[in-house]
């Protein structure tokens, strides 16, 4: 059997005016194109569906039983179809986004309020983590993009810098190196006890790097920022963090200090899969963040 929408909504013109011909004009077609109509669709279905006068028309008993599933029929498909058109045009979905904590914490709140407003009937999905996790969602497919440090793994996707994330070096505000009034060399940090990011982090990557022939003495390692900040402040060892992440750190026993030739640096990326085209909703979010990060930049 093969019913077509343009059927239903004649049957249903048909039922609500009780006459071709105005049933007809609702619809835009002539009387004899919407007869034909409705004929073709009892043929179809095999059975009358009007009973006809020479003034108006008259539902037959198979017709009353047509009009239920002719209704809902129609209901479904106009639901349907809206909830596409939604979609395509961005006004309902979902964006699911990875981001390194220290993004997620201090980039995202701004971004997700604006994008909450252009965009109320979007849902986010926010997975924050190490920058190997941000990288693995993505290239399994389960997010839209994400924001985080990369290196060889990172060989099937696009990406984008976003910014250049100096280093600093945090201690007790008591301790010798917050007296320090020139800018610290990498010699004087690593005489003292460091506490450090996992191995798998890409803070410790880069401190690793940067310090080099300086063998550190790293007498703590741990994954969370908060973490180190109470370490630090208990005197268990000064740490060393990126400048996304001093929000943390500045309290008033704690020392944020500067490095000398400070190019212990980290990438932040945005990152998308090749060949992947972006919902509307999360390529706008995309390019807001990409507006928001441009705008930090130029008043640092």
């Amino acid at each position: 059997m093969n019913i077509s929408t343009r059927q239903l909504r004649a049957f249903l013109a048909a039922v609500d005016h009780q006459n071709f011909t105005r049933a007809a004009a609702k619809i835009g077609l002539s009387q004899p194109a919407f007869s034909a109509l409705i004929k073709s669709l009892e043929e179809e279905l095999g059975a009358q569906l009007f009973v006809r006068n020479t003034r108006n028309i008259e539902l037959s008993s198979f017709g009353k039983l047509f009009e239920a599933f002719a209704r809902r029929s129609l209901f479904e498909t106009d639901t349907a179809l809206q909830h596409l058109q939604d979609y395509a045009a961005g006004r309902t979905g979902k964006v699911h986004v990875a981001a390194l904590p220290s993004v997620a914490a201090s980039w995202l709140p701004p971004v997700f309020r604006q994008f909450r407003s252009e965009f109320p009937g979007v849902t986010i999905a926010l997975r924050d983590g190490m920058s190997q996790e941000c990288v693995e969602l993505l290239s399994n497919g389960e997010i839209d993009f994400a924001i985080a440090t990369v290196d060889h793994y990172a060989a099937k996707l696009e990406r984008q810098l976003l910014w250049r994330d100096r280093l600093h070096l945090v201690c007790p505000a008591d301790h010798p190196l917050a007296r320090q009034r020139k800018r610290l060399t990498l010699a004087q940090i690593a005489r003292h006890p460091i506490i450090g990011f996992v191995s798998h982090s890409s803070v410790r990557h880069n401190v690793d790097a940067a310090f080099g022939r300086h063998a550190l003495n790293i007498v703590l390692e741990v994954e969370h920022l908060a973490t180190a900040s109470m370490m630090v402040e208990q005197g268990v060892g000064v740490t060393l963090v990126p400048s996304l992440t001093l929000y943390q750190f500045q309290r008033p026993g704690l020392a944020i200090r500067d490095i000398e030739h400070n190019d212990i640096h980290r990438e932040v990326f945005i990152l998308t899969r090749k060949n992947k085209t972006l919902s509307r909703p999360a390529g706008a979010m995309r390019d807001m963040i990409v507006g928001h990060v441009a705008r930090l930049g130029a008043s640092a």
